[in-house]
């Protein structure tokens, strides 16, 4: 081969695109929770779509804020939302209270507290009560004029995977629902995903959760497991290719009111509502999770066990993971070796953050 001939074919390879990490992103949306989704546009990673879960409030309220916020950055058109299971396989309210009964009350209970109709009238995300029941008054995002997609989520997702193998992964930072319904449906699924990344999975917090205040105890309970145990259990022993866990590590970086004033120098509809209504009172939890799968060099420490999810509704820890060295693990059951974040890049991630809510992607971005 010439001179020229090695140019030509080099600069050829080089012209192939590279096909980017697709992402399917399962969570429980509200109205500043959009950023997770930006952060995987910003890295130039593919969305394929969002699906809504039951777990900070019905899987049907939050599809719609996942209609609501594509919506604000005109990412509508090229970004699907499914809406996933109204319940968890087998917990309902009156069953998560009568639990809460016999081991002592959560500090926060997502779709499962009581229904307020005085909160929800000051613009709460509906909990309890009929799970097609929308409030209107909670969209400050403003209320959706698209329309869900016209598939049950779990199907979907099983579709995504098959056609795209080894290539989707599956971001959950809500109850794991819709996973475990995908995996039931198709023993496949898990296999054939790039992938799985949840946020949630603590681990020896129980101090922490009796040392502090009751806002640092709802920051070391596993809401997102424990409104579905049973679901969880499935997903966190499925044979994805790998599962990363980000637990305690989603409490390691809060915002401030510096912070916002900063974002808020551009102004935009992304940096608007999150300056209005994020906060300070919470740690970037989802945006950890999807943080810590998006570059490798994002998490600084983590370290790698087996997991195991307790179902037994008699036992305190209900919805809660155990970890096992592979010399001490049980003998009768098939668990997954999963990697566990200690620590991510805290300054990189608001540095992320910041850039993704200033300058976000939308569909013509990314055509």
């Amino acid at each position: 081969m010439n001179l020229l001939s090695i140019i030509l074919t080099a600069t050829a390879i080089s012209a192939v695109p590279i096909s980017a990490t697709k992402i399917i992103l399962d969570n429980d949306w509200s109205t500043a929770g959009f950023i997770p989704y930006l952060l995987a546009l910003n890295a130039g990673w593919d969305v394929l779509g969002l699906v809504g879960d039951t777990s900070n409030s019905w899987a049907l309220q939050t599809s719609l804020h996942a209609l609501a916020t594509l919506e604000v950055g005109n990412l509508s058109s090229c970004i699907p939302v499914y809406k996933g299971s109204d319940y968890p396989l087998l917990n309902t309210p009156e069953l998560f209270r009568a639990w809460e009964e016999i081991h002592g009350v959560l500090p926060w209970e997502g779709a499962f507290a009581a229904q307020n109709v005085t909160a929800e009238n000051d613009g709460s995300d509906p909990t309890s009560g009929n799970p097609d029941r929308v409030v209107k008054e909670a969209f400050l995002e403003g209320y959706p004029n698209t329309t869900l997609a016209g598939y049950h989520a779990a199907s979907w997702m099983v579709e995504q995977v098959h056609k795209y193998p080894g290539e989707v992964m599956i971001y959950s930072g809500g109850a794991l629902t819709n996973i475990a319904l995908a995996i039931r449906m198709d023993h496949s699924f898990a296999s054939l995903a790039k992938g799985l990344v949840i946020m949630g999975g603590y681990i020896d917090v129980n101090l922490l959760e009796v040392t502090g205040s009751v806002a640092q105890a709802d920051m070391n309970s596993d809401i997102n497991l424990m409104v579905d145990p049973e679901a969880s259990k499935i997903a966190l022993t499925a044979n994805f290719p790998n599962i990363t866990i980000v637990g305690n590590s989603a409490n390691q970086v809060y915002p401030t009111e510096t912070y916002w004033k900063d974002v808020y120098t551009i102004q935009n509809p992304y940096s608007t509502l999150a300056y209005n209504f994020y906060g300070t009172s919470f740690p970037f939890w989802d945006e950890t999770a999807i943080f810590a799968v998006l570059d490798p060099a994002n998490v600084l420490n983590s370290t790698s066990f087996y997991l195991d999810v307790d179902t037994a509704w008699s036992s305190p820890s209900y919805g809660n993971i155990h970890a096992y060295q592979e010399a001490l693990m049980p003998k009768r059951q098939v668990l997954q070796k999963v990697n566990y974040v200690l620590e991510v890049d805290g300054p990189k991630l608001m540095s992320e953050i910041k850039h993704a809510l200033q300058h976000p992607k939308t569909c013509t971005d990314i055509s």
